[in-house]
């Protein structure tokens, strides 16, 4: 592999679609990011237009290739992450979609959730898929479109669509539509995969009304995917050999390859990854098993996973819907200029509680104010807040897992916060370390397209690549964490 050649990892968001250009040194050599419109029809429905997630993405590599100073016939790779669970249906000849993406955050498939409960499903489908029944995941959401998009389903049963999560999606238009797969990581997301063969799951698809036809082949994370075609600012035939869904991609840009291994996502949401190795953990208190990934000519790898449907989401609510600061990294300045909250208690639930609550129908929560308190209490209570909800997860992951988690590693926009990643070490009684390269969401998709490649041997040539930026050490005495945490259980109670 000539030095000149780079990996490219394609990071399709919530929010924006990025691109990042990755060297063999596994330096981050230019990113790109570009925003996209959010679209929420009614309260609890989010939505993306298909056209504008594809529109931003190839904005993003055009302009990454252009920060790079490269050629895209210097890629030798492409990998692909992406916002898991959210969800489109489009027409397998023209490639346009018959409704729009329904996100992740979506919730108005709370009703078909319920129906399921109600016919004592929720059992059988945790069982095959290592997920709780909730509005979050593909499945019912895939059912609404066919039932609610024109002729959906008449469509579907004859072989005229084609769906997807946001990785296939993805590929099938960087294919010019020559390309229908996932992979296992993104497959165990939507709830008709069984977890436990690696396949879609013939009960799950009669159960959800979704004909198998139109779904995508399932592969391992580093398989062959497609090769480009017909982009034009880069030549066809570049290959496509990474694909994993974007929490399982961080926990392997962090290499965390062993079992015990965990990480903490600070995006939209938060998410906590545990590895659990060859071995599928399941949870005794509503965590997600799930499949963290699959190399080629191996078995796959499985993961706890929790998380906080709010967490960076927060900080843009005190910006945007507040207007207590302009850029949201300026909470934590503001945050520092108080020495505690004085009371202050925020519960982020903006849409719904998730892991280890699940709550849907919970909604946000400030207390303890004061004539007082001033929005510097308010900010700090936030980012207290979402550092508090990821203790819950990973305190009920270490009952799950039967032993105590060495280190967090943590990444995401919010990692660079110092103030947040502190109070994440002292809640936690754990030290938190954080990498030289906070993209490690991307970077997790260029270790998994590289490795597809070739361009890099194998796990070990990973890890002597990876560098840590910073540790951040426990300070808070156990009397003082415990009284913390009883303050936030009773602010959660209120919700």
């Amino acid at each position: 592999m000539s030095s000149s050649s780079f990996i490219m990892a394609i990071d399709q968001g919530t929010t924006s679609s990025r691109t990042c250009i990755v060297n063999q040194a596994g330096g981050l050599v230019a990113e790109a990011r570009e925003s996209f419109k959010q679209i929420f029809p009614k309260p609890g429905w989010v939505e993306h237009d298909p056209e504008d997630i594809w529109h931003s993405t190839q904005r993003s590599m055009r302009l990454a290739l252009e920060k790079a100073k490269i050629s895209g016939s210097q890629i030798a790779a492409i990998g692909i992450t992406n916002q898991r669970e959210t969800v489109m249906v489009w027409d397998r000849k023209t490639g346009k979609s018959v409704y729009n993406a329904i996100v992740w955050q979506c919730r108005r498939t709370q009703e078909i959730c319920e129906k399921l409960k109600k016919a004592k499903k929720e059992k059988m489908i945790t069982a095959k898929t290592g997920l709780v029944l909730d509005p979050y995941f593909s499945a019912s959401k895939i059912q609404w479109i066919l039932k609610n998009a024109p002729k959906a389903m008449q469509k579907a049963r004859a072989g005229q669509l084609v769906a997807g999560n946001v990785d296939t999606y993805l590929l099938w238009r960087l294919t010019a539509g020559t390309s229908h797969k996932t992979d296992v990581s993104n497959a165990s997301r939507t709830m008709l995969m069984n977890i436990h063969t690696g396949w879609w799951d013939e009960e799950l698809m009669k159960l959800f009304n979704v004909p198998q036809g139109i779904l995508p082949e399932i592969c391992p994370s580093n398989a062959d995917f497609g090769r480009t075609q017909g982009l034009g600012f880069m030549p066809d035939g570049i290959p496509i050999t990474g694909m994993i869904g974007d929490q399982q991609s961080a926990l392997f840009g962090q290499i965390c390859f062993e079992a015990g291994e965990s990480k903490c996502t600070f995006g939209t949401g938060s998410f906590v990854l545990l590895n659990t190795g060859k071995k599928i953990v399941k949870s005794k208190n509503k965590l997600l098993s799930t499949v963290a990934w699959k190399l080629k000519n191996e078995e796959m790898t499985y993961a706890l996973e929790g998380g906080a449907f709010v967490c960076g989401a927060a900080v843009q609510w005190l910006r945007d819907g507040l207007g207590l600061f302009q850029q949201s990294a300026d909470v934590e300045k503001l945050a520092k200029t108080v020495e505690d909250t004085q009371g202050v208690e925020f519960v982020p639930a903006l849409t719904g509680l998730g892991a280890p609550h699940w709550q849907p129908e919970a909604r946000g929560l400030i207390c303890g104010l004061t004539r007082g308190t001033t929005k510097a209490h308010i900010a700090r209570a936030t980012l207290e807040a979402m550092a508090l909800q990821n203790v819950d997860v990973l305190v009920t992951m270490q009952k799950d897992l039967g032993k105590k988690i060495k280190t967090l590693k943590v990444d995401g926009g919010a990692a660079a916060n110092d103030l947040l990643m502190q109070m994440q070490a002292d809640y936690l009684g754990l030290n938190v370390i954080r990498p030289q390269n906070l993209e490690t969401t991307a970077m997790g998709a260029a270790f998994m397209a590289g490795l597809g490649a070739g361009f890099w041997k194998d796990v070990k040539q990973l890890k002597r690549i990876w560098k840590t930026n910073k540790e951040f050490k426990v300070k808070m005495q156990l009397k003082a964490r415990k009284e913390r945490m009883q303050r936030w259980e009773k602010a959660l109670e209120r919700v």
